[in-house]
C-alpha cells in the first residue's frame, strides 16, 4: 500500500472542508468551485469559499434588498440585483465587521485586495457563461497596497540565532531546561533547515523522513500548486538533520505519524502554529525589534543568496516563485543596500573640521 503523505491528509480534510462550507453558500455558487477546481488547490477554494459568504453576509445584514433572506434562499438573480455602489460599500465594510459569533474582524490593504478580487473572479464566471447581465465588481478598482519594509534577518543576527539556541538551556532550570534539553536537537535542526534552503513552513512540516535524501544532500518537498521538487542543502543543514534523527529513533510515535520527519512533544507531526511559535519564541531573544516568522527565515536565505551569487532567476527558482518578479520585490535586498551606500556617497564638504 503506497504511504498517505501529508499533502494528501491535508488535501482530503480541505475537500471535506470545502463542502461543509459550500453548504452554507446559495447553491448555485457550487458551479463556480467546480468550474475553478483543475486550477486551484483545495486550499484555495476554502479561502474563496469564506470570502464569498462574507459577501453573501454582507447583503444579508446590510442591504435592505436582501434583508431576512438566508443565504442558502438566494438564487443567482442576486448578482444582477447589485450594482456598483453596494461593491464599494462592501469594500468599505470589509475593514472591519462582525462575524457570526460576534467578534469584530479587521482586514487591511491585502485582506481587503483579496477578497474584492474572489469576487471579481466569482462574478467574471457567471458573467463569462452569460449568466447574468452585469458585472458590477469589474467597475470597482482594486485596493492599492502600500509597500511594507521587508523584514529579515542579518548575518549577525542569524549566527545569533543558532548560537542561542544551542547553548539556550545554560540560561534555564529546572522544568524549562528539562524541555529545552528534550526539544534542542530538533528545533535546532528545524530552524537550521529553514535558514538553510528558504523553504515554507507548510513544506517543512509536511516533509516525511522518506524525503530526505543524504546522498545528494536533497529534501523532495511539495511546492504551493502540488508541484514536487528537490531543494539541495549544505553541510550545517546536513549534520543538524544527522544529530536530530538520532534524537528521532528513539521517539516511539502516535499512530499515523510514523513518517513524519518532525515531531511534536506528543509525538505527532509537528504543525504550522507549532513551527510559528518556536521560531517566535527564539528570535524575540536575539531582537527585540523585528516581527520573526518562519516566512521572514524565508526572506532571509532569499537575500543571502541573491547576495552570494546575484542571480535572481536562481532565487526565484529555489524558493519555487513562478513569477521572478515576486522574488525580485520581496527577496532582493538592492533597494535597501543601495540607499545605505547613498548615506555616505556625497561629501557636503571637502573638509569638515576646516
Amino acid at each position: 500500500m503506497d504511504r498517505v503523505t501529508y499533502h494528501d491528509q491535508t488535501d482530503m480534510q480541505n475537500v471535506l472542508k470545502l463542502r461543509e462550507v459550500l453548504r452554507t453558500l446559495p447553491e448555485f455558487c457550487r458551479d463556480y468551485f467546480r468550474a475553478i477546481d483543475a486550477t486551484t488547490t483545495t486550499k484555495t477554494r476554502i479561502s474563496y469559499a469564506y470570502d464569498i459568504r462574507i459577501f453573501f453576509q454582507f447583503l444579508v445584514q446590510e442591504n435592505p434588498l436582501f434583508k431576512g433572506y438566508k443565504l442558502t434562499d438566494l438564487t443567482i438573480d442576486v448578482l444582477d440585483q447589485v450594482q456598483a455602489l453596494d461593491i464599494e460599500e462592501y469594500k468599505e465594510y470589509l475593514k472591519v465587521y462582525k462575524d457570526e459569533r460576534d467578534t469584530f474582524i479587521t482586514n487591511g490593504e491585502t485582506g481587503v485586495k483579496r477578497k474584492i478580487s474572489t469576487l471579481r473572479s466569482f462574478y467574471n464566471y457567471y458573467f463569462r457563461l452569460e449568466l447574468i447581465k452585469t458585472n458590477p465588481p469589474a467597475l470597482i478598482d482594486i485596493p492599492k497596497i502600500h509597500e511594507k519594509a521587508i523584514i529579515r534577518l542579518d548575518v549577525d543576527e542569524v549566527a545569533m540565532l543558532l548560537d542561542y539556541i544551542e547553548h539556550a538551556g545554560d540560561q534555564l532550570s529546572g522544568q524549562r531546561k528539562a524541555y529545552y534539553e528534550k526539544t534542542k536537537v530538533r528545533d535546532l535542526a528545524l530552524i537550521t533547515l529553514l535558514l538553510g534552503t528558504g523553504i515554507r513552513v507548510s513544506e517543512c512540516v509536511g516533509l516525511d523522513v522518506e524525503d530526505v535524501d543524504f546522498k545528494n544532500d536533497a529534501i523532495k518537498v511539495t511546492r504551493k500548486g502540488g508541484n514536487e521538487m528537490f531543494v539541495y542543502f549544505g553541510e550545517e543543514v546536513e549534520k543538524a538533520l544527522l544529530d536530530y534523527l538520532e534524537v528521532r529513533a528513539t521517539i516511539t510515535p502516535i499512530a499515523g505519524h510514523e513518517h513524519a520527519l518532525f515531531y511534536s512533544i506528543q509525538r505527532k507531526r509537528m504543525s504550522i502554529q507549532a513551527v510559528e511559535n518556536l521560531v517566535k519564541k527564539y528570535a524575540k531573544q536575539i531582537t527585540s525589534t523585528k516581527k520573526i516568522t518562519p516566512h521572514k527565515l524565508r526572506s532571509t536565505y532569499g537575500t543571502a543568496l541573491y547576495r552570494e551569487t546575484g542571480d535572481i532567476y536562481l532565487v526565484a527558482d529555489v524558493l519555487g516563485h513562478k513569477d521572478v518578479n515576486t522574488t525580485r520585490k520581496h527577496y532582493a535586498a538592492i533597494g535597501d543596500e543601495r540607499r545605505r551606500k547613498a548615506a555616505s556617497a556625497l561629501r557636503l564638504r571637502e573638509n569638515p573640521d576646516s
